[in-house]
């Protein structure tokens, strides 16, 4: 049995477009960078925990894997979490506006036996966004609960001039690593 150990409604519906129809687990996994963490270690980090917290739920189950991801924006080695509010919204989209950032997606398997990992890189670059652009987009609220204040399969999708990496990554779960992983750990698709 395949579990997802995260709440997030996009990971889930990624996982069915692959015919995954995974057990959802809630887990409480800290996301807070450490002193000195690059972005990247950072992003893994969190991914590990949530699948190890994930795997502690289930570890009764015979043949459980567990999935946990974690998916960043990062500018100028940055990493914009999810705003809390309005304003950081704003402010992300704004420094955002005309520039490439990256968005590391890391996504974990994990069972009894055996742990694998993968990551994903993607270049995306912003058009130039002006203030009327970004307070009708932080104004539709999707920005809430997204790395970076927005959501590629969204509104924003207007703003993006050029993708260069993996859509699903950047939506928070990477499909074609994703699905190697899961062969791997003895998925048949």
């Amino acid at each position: 049995m395949i579990h997802l150990a995260s709440q997030s409604p996009r990971r889930l519906e990624l996982l069915r477009q692959i015919g995954v129809e995974p057990g959802v687990l809630e887990v409480d996994v800290p996301e807070v960078r450490l002193p000195g963490e690059s972005p990247a270690d950072y992003v893994n980090r969190v991914a590990r925990e949530k699948a190890g917290a994930g795997l502690l739920r289930v570890m009764a189950t015979r043949g459980a894997v567990v999935i946990g991801a974690d998916t960043e924006v990062v500018l100028d080695e940055e990493v914009f979490g999810k705003p809390d509010d309005e304003a950081a919204a704003t402010a992300m989209l704004a420094r955002l506006s005309g520039r490439t950032h990256r968005v590391i997606s890391v996504v974990w398997a994990v069972g009894a036996a055996r742990e694998l990992h993968a990551q994903s890189v993607s270049q995306v670059r912003f058009a130039a966004l002006d203030e009327t652009a970004i307070a009708a987009y932080v104004g539709s609220g999707e920005w809430r609960g997204k790395a970076g204040g927005y959501a590629i399969q969204g509104r924003a999708a207007a703003f993006i001039e050029h993708l260069e990496g993996s859509y699903s990554g950047v939506m928070g779960l990477p499909l074609y690593e994703t699905a190697a992983l899961l062969r791997e750990m003895g998925w048949e698709q």
